[in-house]
């Protein structure tokens, strides 16, 4: 794993330098959209929806939306003059009770690995939040906006998870209307609920969905059915067209100096040896009239 954000959890006057990590990476399948004759990518063109035209990255800004639909332009100085943070600090605000955290605003989750000189406070701050059986509250500095989230022990590692903002959680609209349980079938779904309880083991799910994607995909490639495009490689799109590009900038310079381009060149080599020979001897013939 690689660090992603370097600092320090601070807890009173303790300080204890850190490394972060992702904790967590998407497995979920991906699906390029083609054209089914042939398997080339579908590209989008970035068109502006009053007049049509195609806008080049540079003329892009952003804009933000009103709830009457207009749209409001803010420029580079705009978003400059928004508060940003860029403190490398973890810092705890308090300690609270494990319950008190809804799982709804837990959003991403970090592992937190100790610098060499904060291997003992980072012990300390463990152990104490094992004891103490709470989580704490912190606030850092990401993406160079302030969020807050939380700091819990999972396998002798602290982990770090972002929560959402309480008014980002939002309230269901509806009313459920249950009817009358009766005793017999509460008392029922409570034997049902006996009966499948257990321990929640992660090595018992798997994503199905994924393994048949990967085994569907594998019979088409034994089958021969692969359409071979120019961006049949690991490579994306972009480099491929910047080869291109490249290619025909060279092509382009030899031109301009009189000699073959890559594709003359290689249509020489496929001509027979014996008549590249009579090419070459003319050509010596032809420097010896010269000189």
């Amino acid at each position: 794993m690689r660090a992603i954000w370097k600092g320090a959890v601070s807890f009173g006057l303790v300080s204890v330098p850190v490394k972060l990590y992702a904790a967590t990476e998407s497995h979920d399948v991906s699906f390029r959209q083609v054209h089914a004759t042939d398997g080339g990518r579908i590209r989008y063109q970035r068109v502006c929806s009053i007049d049509g035209e195609e806008v080049e990255y540079a003329d892009i800004a952003k804009g933000y939306e009103t709830e009457d639909g207009e749209m409001v332009i803010l420029t580079e100085d705009d978003m400059a003059s928004l508060p940003s943070a860029s403190s490398r600090e973890i810092a705890v605000e308090k300690f609270v009770p494990s319950d008190q955290i809804d799982p709804m605003l837990l959003e991403k989750s970090y592992y937190l690995e100790p610098e060499k000189t904060g291997a003992k406070p980072y012990a300390l701050l463990r152990q104490a939040l094992l004891d103490a059986d709470r989580m704490a509250i912190v606030t850092v500095a990401l993406r160079q906006r302030t969020t807050v989230g939380v700091l819990r022990v999972k396998d002798d590692v602290i982990v770090m998870q972002t929560m959402m903002w309480p008014d980002e959680i939002r309230t269901p609209d509806f009313s459920v209307e249950t009817g009358e349980v009766k005793a017999a079938e509460v008392s029922m779904a409570n034997m049902l609920v006996e009966t499948l309880a257990g321990d929640f083991e992660p090595s018992e799910f798997e994503d199905d969905y994924a393994e048949a994607v990967e085994e569907l995909v594998k019979s088409k490639i034994e089958g021969g059915e692969v359409k071979r495009t120019p961006v049949s490689t690991k490579s994306s799109g972009e480099v491929v067209d910047l080869l291109a590009a490249l290619q025909r900038s060279v092509d382009a310079a030899k031109t301009a100096r009189g000699e073959a381009t890559t594709e003359e060149e290689a249509q020489t080599e496929k001509k027979p040896a014996k008549k590249a020979a009579k090419k070459t001897t003319a050509k010596k013939a032809a420097k010896k009239k010269a000189s």
